[in-house]
């Protein structure tokens, strides 16, 4: 087993995370799923790792929006990323408070709450950009809600699974974080 730096380890398990959501973006026609990348960030890896996460993912999927899907480039679109940025960046914080004193807690229950706090702080931010801008209300239909939560909820368990081959094939420094600094 090869046992990688941990600078390396983090910058690998950052970016095979970041590709892996890009590609689950891309293949079911979805927004990036930033509760499920903040869950697993907020149970696996410290605070500023989970900002990088979250921040590489934010870029990656504003350059696919962008330069690849053709969104448009008006003041209401970078407003929305501005918007998303600040939803993903909000949904990690809220599930990393969410998990803060559950050490003990198994490593499943803690990510089950993690994410469904990123769920709901991620929704909050996205709401409160709707009322400023006066859009996106279609996102909260509860058919809607309902999808995304079970679809992010999905992708959360493939990056779980990703994220035990990556630990497996001996990328170190993406285990359980004792503390969020």
């Amino acid at each position: 087993m090869t046992t990688l730096s941990p600078a390396v380890s983090r910058n690998l398990w950052i970016g095979l995370m970041t590709i892996a959501s890009t590609v689950t973006t891309l293949v079911l026609a979805c927004a990036t799923p930033f509760p499920a990348l903040a869950a697993l960030a907020a149970v696996r890896v410290r605070r500023n790792e989970g900002l990088l996460l979250i921040g590489a993912a934010w870029v990656a999927s504003q350059l696919v929006g962008f330069c690849v899907l053709d969104y448009p480039k008006n003041s209401n679109s970078i407003a929305w990323s501005v918007a998303l940025v600040m939803a993903a960046v909000g949904s990690l914080i809220v599930a990393q408070f969410s998990v803060a004193k559950l050490n003990g807690v198994h490593v499943i229950a803690r990510l089950v709450v993690a994410y469904v706090a990123a769920y709901v702080g991620f929704k909050l931010v996205v709401l409160g950009w709707s009322f400023a801008l006066d859009d996106g209300w279609a996102a909260f239909s509860a058919k809607i809600l309902l999808r995304q939560f079970v679809r992010y909820g999905g992708i959360l368990v493939g990056l779980v699974i990703l994220h035990r081959l990556l630990e497996v094939a001996g990328v170190r420094g993406v285990q359980p974080a004792a503390v969020h600094a």
